[in-house]
């Protein structure tokens, strides 16, 4: 899943830099951009400030967590058209890689008008959720009383900057062929806004059916556009796949639970298939589960899931991880430790694939994010491994690998969603992956001793080093020891929760990249926009799973699917080998964020029916989607680490990835076994 570049300009077409309306959509979103960073910045100061007040001075402010959670919300929203800019939300391309670029400009455009489609009629129903808050005074429970309006205005302005996004990339893919068509959008979208104002709070019906006028004002007005930006044909396929969408939904209300689960997951299929961003697909047909499944159409949930799953303090963690993962690969910290290791496993056969490993471990103990952890491996380990000697195959199979232990060992974005969907202390979660964790990169490196004995041409001979030089490169891990003292430090011994460690690596981890001298303003911008990116398609996707997953709770489905799991009085590890088997499989084309999410609604209400612990499943689900993030053809460090060694082929870096996967998968057994490798630590430390 790389990223979508835009397709070239149609001949005759007005060029971009004289259409005012593509500058305007730019500088605002370059605007909302900046406000997020700066945002970002300023939460990540006072959850600090709150861990010094309580800690140092015993006075904890009443303040911080309110604040802090209101910020991360215009984070998330007003990040959402800077990330939609740099193409970071996440698609399935197993189609759209196989067309021809007037094809896959096509099939793009059918995506983005759909996306369009979902996200207009959702910040609709937002600003009247936003409205109504205003008008009924409703507050927050906290001790700041706020009045709920404020901190929703963000959401509102995100969700249409967002629009103004995608209609962007619309013009980017295939602008308007005259200065009229180019027009007819803006002035389309202006009578829209006055109609729905209008409105206003009624949500006007035609009497003896389910559709209203704000709904179908908002379909004519995105038919009308299609047409003038982006022709007959696009708009005519479009129509199609949402009318054909439509009535399947529509006639299903009623049907067998199995029929109803086919469909949902089916139309998921689909769009993804076609290339449609997985957030956009989750959200669609959630939508058309809201407004064709229910006994009565309940579009307005759309507003209320997108505050209630953004709008919690403890996923301020995810940015905060992020965050520092990005300053540590700045700073050159992380090329040190790895200098460092080589030393110490430099004489060992396979030495530095040792060494590689356990800085992907030490790296994973202060990042929290697998690909972080492959791009910065990437670019220190992979390169002196070849540089020496190593094949490709084993060089990127152990890097790809060692990856997958940033969302195992704890901190991990991962653990942090998980326990926050389903309600499983992230505190718990990060103790339970500290052994699974140190064990696979143990295993890992006696996968590199075997393969060195079996293939000997694959790695050199080992380099030995003074015991001099060894103390010396000691003093290089000096600094990833502090950032762990701080992080997880600060979290075992009770003085930051998981929430609040996450703001005070970064905030170290700031400190070494100025001590460094490794930072300036602009990095630091450019370090703060790319988290708000990468944080907002993270959290759009989790918004989208929400949408999704209220549709099958209201049918019950989950509920269904767990008594048919009883009925069937299945063994339990025949359950979870079935439960496995599908995330493998979904791994294979899907984002491992985006599978749990989806997946999740179904899968955990199954494991605790059959009575297996939601921590140690919680752990071996990230073991789960970690080979995801290295199985072709969708695997995401896969292409990070191609995306880094153009001269490497893809083939060998998943042959070399290959003998791991197993390996994972053999660990995941042994963790069924044996479950007490991951509760015996929790039980102890709980």
């Amino acid at each position: 899943m790389s990223e979508v570049q835009a397709a070239p300009l149609a001949a005759g077409a007005p060029e971009l830099d004289r259409s005012t309306v593509v500058r305007t959509i730019d500088r605002i979103s370059a605007a909302a951009g900046f406000i997020s960073s700066i945002g970002l910045a300023a939460m990540t100061l006072i959850v600090c400030y709150e861990v010094v007040s309580r800690f140092v001075f015993n006075s904890p402010t009443t303040w911080v967590i309110e604040i802090g959670t209101y910020l991360f919300v215009a984070i998330v929203f007003l990040g959402l058209a800077a990330a939609q800019r740099a193409n970071a939300h996440i698609q399935v391309e197993i189609l759209v890689n196989q067309l021809d670029k007037n094809r896959r400009a096509f099939i793009e455009l059918i995506g983005l008008w759909l996306g369009v489609f979902f996200f207009v009629i959702t910040a609709w129903h937002t600003a009247r959720f936003t409205f109504l808050e205003y008008v009924h005074d409703a507050r927050d429970w906290g001790l700041l009383g706020t009045p709920q309006w404020i901190p929703q205005v963000p959401m509102t302005i995100g969700y249409a900057l967002f629009v103004a996004a995608l209609l962007r990339d619309i013009y980017y893919l295939r602008p308007p062929a005259s200065k009229i068509a180019q027009w007819i959008l803006p002035i389309a979208a202006v009578a829209l806004v006055i109609f729905l104002f209008a409105l206003g709070r009624s949500d006007v019906r035609i009497p003896g059916t389910r559709f209203d006028w704000g709904t179908i004002a908002i379909c004519a007005t995105i038919a009308i556009s299609m047409l003038a930006w982006s022709g007959v044909r696009v708009t005519l396929a479009t129509l199609a796949l949402a009318g054909v969408l439509g009535v399947l939904f529509y006639y299903a209300r009623g049907s067998s639970p199995l029929w109803i689960g086919i469909l949902l997951g089916g139309g998921l299929v689909v769009l993804l298939f076609i290339g449609v961003r997985v957030a956009f697909a989750m959200g669609i047909i959630g939508m058309f589960g809201l407004y064709f499944l229910l006994p009565m159409t309940q579009l307005p949930i759309l507003a209320d899931r997108s505050w209630t799953s953004i709008n919690t303090f403890t996923l301020t963690a995810v940015p905060s991880f992020v965050l520092m993962g990005a300053l540590l690969v700045r700073s050159g910290i992380t090329t040190q430790l790895f200098d460092a290791l080589v030393c110490w496993f430099g004489r060992t056969p396979g030495g530095l694939a040792h060494a590689s490993v356990a800085a992907s471990a030490t790296f994973a103990a202060v990042c929290g994010s697998s690909l972080a952890t492959a791009a910065t491996l990437g670019a220190v380990a992979a390169p002196e491994m070849v540089k020496r000697g190593y094949s490709n195959r084993l060089t990127y199979g152990v890097v790809a690998a060692g990856a997958t232990l940033g969302i195992l060992i704890p901190p991990s974005i991962a653990m942090i969603i998980y326990g926050n969907v389903v309600g499983v202390a992230v505190t718990q979660l990060f103790i339970a992956g500290i052994i699974p964790g140190l064990l696979l990169s143990a295993i890992f490196m006696v996968s590199v001793l075997v393969w060195a004995f079996v293939v000997p041409s694959s790695v050199p001979e080992g380099t030995a080093y003074p015991l001099r030089q060894k103390l010396a490169a000691v003093v290089n891990v000096f600094p990833f020891l502090i950032l762990i003292m701080a992080v997880l430090g600060s979290l075992y011994f009770g003085v930051a929760t998981p929430t609040e460690a996450g703001a005070v690596g970064a905030m170290a981890a700031l400190v070494m990249a100025l001590q460094r001298g490794k930072l300036t303003w602009e990095s630091l911008y450019e370090t703060l926009l790319e988290t708000v990116k990468v944080t907002a398609f993270i959290m759009l996707i989790v918004i989208g799973a929400a949408v999704l997953s209220w549709v099958f709770d209201y049918l019950r489905l989950p509920r269904m699917m767990v008594q048919l799991v009883k009925d069937a009085n299945l063994a339990p590890w025949i359950v979870m080998t079935i439960i496995a088997c599908v995330y493998l499989v979904l791994g294979c084309f899907i984002e491992s964020i985006a599978m749990m999410l989806m997946t999740l609604s179904v899968t955990f209400p199954i494991v605790v029916a059959i009575g297996l612990d939601p921590v140690w499943f919680g752990i071996v689900l990230v073991l789960l989607i970690e080979i995801g993030l290295i199985t072709p053809p969708v695997g995401l460090a896969l292409f990070v680490l191609k995306g880094m060694s153009p001269n490497v082929e893809l083939r060998d870096i998943v042959l070399g990835v290959t003998p791991f996967i197993f390996v994972m998968l053999g660990f995941i057994v042994l963790l069924y076994i044996f479950p007490d490798i991951v509760l015996w630590l929790p039980s102890k430390v709980g």
